[in-house]
């Protein structure tokens, strides 16, 4: 069964703008879970533009759903993830000056220290996850550090899907699908589980969802969009329907 893991970043975007209590991230989480969410996924960043460090550590402690705490490869982060105990860790490329995370991780240029932060997470006990392009040596790279999962960047997949009049026939969108089920078959193939996400919406997840393997999803901007005009447990209600109607 296909699984949805939430992203409720965005939810601490609006409560930031105020720099105030609500809305409430943790609440978020626990009208995604009511609404069928399998997973959250936070982005604890270094600048602290959206979730905090308190949110992290509700999040972990008031509610009862698997969380994945996204995260820069730094010694900072590595130490909160072993004292906060996510069920994943998901390591990611961050820059201060970017708006959201503009691509994967390139795992092959940094390897040495990527296998470093791989132990150190999964001696604590954590499953460890790579945001990566959809490219085979990324996937090959991310074996030789030990991680347990791969997370494909879909984001250039949706840039298509939209450019193209949402036509999931254009040949430039099947293009960048293709590319996405070949990673997924190169990371089941090394015994890896093949998750993925950035940029899915309501119109563009289906292709995705329907590929052979795709264990989770992880999408969150599309659905605190909608959430603000249906409230969130519809929102992840209806996206969850999506993906298990693509999947089967």
């Amino acid at each position: 069964m296909i699984e949805l893991g939430v992203n409720v970043d965005h939810v601490a975007t609006v409560r930031q703008a105020r720099r105030t209590y609500e809305p409430d991230p943790v609440w978020a989480a626990i009208e995604a879970h009511l609404g069928g969410a399998d997973g959250i996924t936070v982005h604890l960043r270094e600048d602290r533009r959206h979730i905090q460090d308190e949110d992290v550590r509700r999040l972990r402690e008031l509610t009862n759903i698997k969380l994945n705490l996204e995260m820069a490869a730094t010694d900072e982060m590595v130490g909160i993830a072993a004292r906060i105990k996510p069920e994943m860790a998901m390591l990611v490329p961050e820059g201060r000056h970017e708006v959201t995370t503009e691509g994967g991780l390139d795992v092959v240029a940094s390897e040495a220290r990527l296998r470093q932060v791989v132990s150190k997470l999964r001696d604590a006990g954590i499953i460890v996850s790579v945001f990566i392009d959809a490219e085979a040596r990324q996937v090959e790279a991310a074996k030789r550090i030990g991680a347990s999962v791969c997370e494909i960047h879909t984001g250039p997949y949706a840039h298509a899907f939209h450019s193209k009049g949402r036509d999931a026939e254009s040949p430039a969108v099947m293009v960048e699908l293709e590319k996405i089920k070949s990673a997924g078959e190169r990371i089941r193939a090394l015994g890896m589980r093949f998750n993925a996400g950035h940029a899915l919406n309501y119109f563009n997840v289906l292709p995705v969802a329907a590929l052979p393997g795709v264990r989770e999803l992880h999408i969150g901007h599309a659905i605190v969009s909608r959430a603000l005009f249906i409230g969130m447990r519809e929102a992840v209600r209806e996206m969850k329907a999506l993906m298990v109607r693509a999947a089967r």
